[in-house]
């Protein structure tokens, strides 16, 4: 087993910033009772703060079925379906109809007749 020659005194790196100017010349410890924090924990303290981001839900299965359209009938399906929903609109639809499910199909056309009149 080595001896370790345990010193008092501690050296102590130059200052840079603030706290350089209050020990500089004088020798002695700043007088300020703020924490003295380094830039890492700064960053630190700023990224936990933030919210954790919330798990998405799982995306469905889905696959395409396209088809083509003349660009007045397009532009029809965005009128009825409002903003970024046309796609929304065209899939229940079909998908109502496909089922044979009048009473959706009566809404979603209630619905587009609203959204025509307003």
């Amino acid at each position: 087993m080595s001896k370790r020659k345990t010193d008092e005194t501690t050296t102590r790196k130059p200052q840079k910033g603030p706290e350089a100017a209050a020990t500089e010349g004088n020798g002695t410890e700043p007088t300020t009772d703020a924490p003295v924090t380094s830039k890492a924990k700064g960053r630190k303290a700023k990224g936990g703060a933030k919210t954790q981001k919330q798990e998405k839900p799982p995306k469905e299965d889905l696959v395409v079925f396209a088809f083509r359209l003349r660009p007045e009938e397009r532009d029809l399906i965005h009128r009825a379906a409002g903003a970024a929903k046309a796609s929304r609109f065209v899939r229940a639809l079909s998908v109502a109809a496909s089922r044979g499910d009048e009473k959706a199909v009566v809404e979603i056309v209630g619905a587009v007749k609203a959204q025509l009149a307003s």
